[in-house]
């Protein structure tokens, strides 16, 4: 059978719809599949493009222009937070002695409880360790923390704990009045919950997902490591052993997933608890530009936990309003990111 001129013309043009339909398809399917990570290591340079993250100068966004803090050297127990009661000793107790004497948790309540021993040689205040002495002793109780403040239950708790640690070492208890305490407890938890202030900002992608690796490298590129818990990554402080700096964090599915690359984020979350991060390591300036640099480098859309995007008056006001909190937390002796703030604030 021969074609006319007309239908060769027809059967190729329609030859030439399909092979654009599919060609669509698959250009389609790839443009909303998950971005996945470059086969270049976090430090090398990536030319920006679209599914392409641009160079990110993370040394320059890590250390260089943020001064590291001092460590803090203080006893556990301060009268500032803490109810105190003091315990008087015939003799001297051995270390080994006080350790044993301890009572099995150190909570009373919702609230950390704790003893130290008052060690001569040393002329401190200290946890007992094995092998030292001690001439007196101090009982103490937080007098709140983020859970509320501490209430004549956990008092007499206290009360009973003391008592039996004391009975424990021969030792003599004076306790304060528990109604003045209870109500020094309400009156810094009050304190507490107005000038607390826990930050968080989401970025939303624009168009296509991410996978987890591409978030994880992307992360990476500005200094952010893997945390104990999948799904989040952070910051780490300068001093070791005290909480990060600033923590991203995702979907745990998507980090657990069997396949990841395929798993598609949409949204991730960067925290900071401003009261446990020393003011010193510049943490809410060490978010804004990490956020800000995510969001080039992801295509994502910088917001609040209500979806509201923020712009630079919004982040100015905010750090505006941290600045004013930053001097009251300081002006209290509760410093942001001392040991007082920490446990206050936990």
């Amino acid at each position: 059978m021969n074609l006319s001129p007309l239908q060769i013309g027809l059967a190729l043009a329609g030859a030439v719809l399909v092979l654009a339909v599919a060609l669509h398809g698959v250009w389609v399917s790839r443009r909303h599949a998950p971005r996945q990570a470059s086969n270049e290591t976090a430090s090398a340079p990536v030319a920006s493009g679209e599914g392409v993250e641009p160079a990110l100068d993370a040394a320059a966004f890590e250390l260089s222009h943020f001064p590291l803090p001092s460590p803090e050297k203080k006893p556990l127990l301060d009268a500032l937070i803490d109810v105190l009661a003091s315990v008087n000793l015939d003799s001297p107790v051995s270390g080994d002695a006080a350790l044993a004497a301890m009572p099995p948790t150190r909570r009373v309540g919702s609230k950390p409880f704790a003893i130290e021993g008052y060690n001569e040689s040393a002329q401190r205040w200290e946890v007992p360790v094995p092998g030292e002495r001690y001439s007196a002793f101090q009982a103490g109780v937080q007098l709140a923390n983020r859970a509320g403040a501490l209430n004549d239950i956990e008092y007499s708790e206290f009360v009973v704990k003391t008592q039996s640690f004391c009975d424990a070492v021969n030792g003599t208890p004076e306790f304060p009045e528990m109604q003045e305490e209870v109500a020094r407890a309400r009156e810094l938890d009050q304190f507490a919950s107005e000038h607390d202030a826990q930050l968080g900002f989401v970025l939303r992608a624009r168009h296509a997902a991410w996978s987890p690796g591409y978030v994880q490298q992307s992360a990476a590129r500005l200094g952010f490591v893997a945390g104990a818990i999948p799904g989040r990554m952070v910051i780490a402080a300068a001093t070791p052993g005290l909480p990060p700096v600033l923590v991203l964090s995702f979907d745990t599915r998507a980090a657990l997933a069997e396949d990841p690359a395929q798993s598609a984020i949409r949204e991730l979350a960067l925290s900071l608890d401003v009261p446990q991060v020393d003011r010193e390591e510049q943490p809410f300036e060490r978010m804004r530009e990490a956020a800000l640099a995510l969001a080039v480098s992801m295509d994502g859309l910088l917001m609040d936990h209500q979806g509201v995007p923020l712009g630079a008056s919004a982040l100015d006001g905010i750090a505006a309003d941290l600045t004013q909190l930053y001097d009251t937390l300081a002006q209290r002796e509760l410093g942001a990111g001392s040991s007082l703030a920490r446990r206050l604030f936990s």
